[in-house]
């Protein structure tokens, strides 16, 4: 059993990809794509930057998608396809289209859309998140009960046993920092986000996001998609737009959906698109021991992973990714 895992924001680096733009026309067309709908060049923002550049959530969200999609594609095209898959935040619309909800070119405008929604919600009500790591995850949320029930700060990632994340205005940040501190349950930091995502904050973004979404024809997924906020697999297409939309404003449930994948008696895990959070969240999760972990994030990721994954399968050619 394998399951394709793929990145959400923070795993960027400028120059990802780099080899992709030298030897893939389709992978080319498709950041193409994305830069139009950004109304930027996103092929320059990527392999040259600046930082600044990428990191703007209008700009990265459609990036990541389709760099991802680019690797994503090398691994069908050399025979080793995913049992299940699933993303983190903005890595679910990856995950979508690898499981044929969406063509690859409708990911990328998905994405566009989403990072420029949530782009202005987050002018509108400016803030951050706030990682947590400690192994008394229940004390920890006693501790930060009173501002999560006044909605000064919102749970945004159960993440892993050892790590929740939150997310608020920086007033709200900095008290839980403040009490986090005080308690010393462990350390906590500020992430380099540009929005209180996955929170309330987002709620405005979240009702233009479901509007601009009932125009965008979802399909019955080829492969189980284990989704975000209700850390199941999910099968029914409009079950799985709203859950899409839900995405922006409720928890990340990835250390239920790791559970899920213990369940599954999973053997390979692949981490498909820029960074290794993923496979470290994994590994936190209690998977990797006994679990075959591979990172796609480059071309030699994608021949290690034909040779060690199955290599009695014979390689066939990627399929041309769909673009409207």
């Amino acid at each position: 059993m394998k399951a394709f895992l793929f990145p959400g924001q923070g795993s960027q680096e400028i120059g990802m990809a780099e080899e992709l733009f030298q030897c893939d026309a389709a992978f080319c067309r498709l950041v193409q794509l994305a830069g139009e709908c950004a109304g930027t060049d996103l092929r320059r923002i990527c392999l040259r930057g600046p930082e600044r550049e990428l990191v703007k959530t209008e700009f990265l969200q459609p990036l990541l998608v389709a760099v991802s999609l680019g690797y994503f594609r090398k691994l069908i095209g050399c025979g080793i396809e995913p049992d299940i898959v699933l993303g983190h935040s903005l890595g679910e619309i990856t995950a979508l289209a690898a499981a044929g909800v969406l063509t690859d070119g409708e990911a990328v405008q998905v994405a566009a859309r989403r990072g420029q929604l949530m782009g202005a919600a987050a002018a509108r009500s400016p803030g951050g998140m706030l990682a947590a790591l400690s192994p008394r995850r229940a004390q920890v949320l006693a501790l930060l009960s009173g501002l999560l029930q006044t909605g000064q700060v919102s749970l945004a990632n159960d993440n892993a046993p050892g790590q929740l994340v939150f997310s608020g205005a920086s007033a709200g940040l900095a008290a839980a920092a403040g009490m986090l501190s005080q308690a010393k349950l462990g350390p906590c930091k500020r992430l380099p986000v540009s929005g209180p995502w996955h929170s309330p904050l987002m709620a405005q973004g979240s009702e233009q996001f479901a509007a601009w979404l009932a125009g965008m024809v979802f399909k019955k997924p080829r492969v189980p998609v284990l989704m975000n906020t209700s850390a199941t697999a999910e099968a029914e297409p409009e079950t799985i737009r709203r859950l899409v939309v839900r995405n922006l404003t409720e928890p990340v449930q990835w250390r239920s959906c790791m559970e899920r994948l213990k369940e599954m008696r999973i053997q390979k895990l692949f981490e498909v698109g820029p960074g290794r959070v993923l496979s470290g969240l994994a590994r936190a999760n209690g998977l990797g021991e006994s679990i075959q972990v591979f990172n796609i994030n480059n071309l030699r990721g994608v021949d290690l992973a034909r040779r060690r994954a199955c290599p009695a399968r014979p390689q066939r050619a990627p399929s041309e990714p769909a673009l409207p």
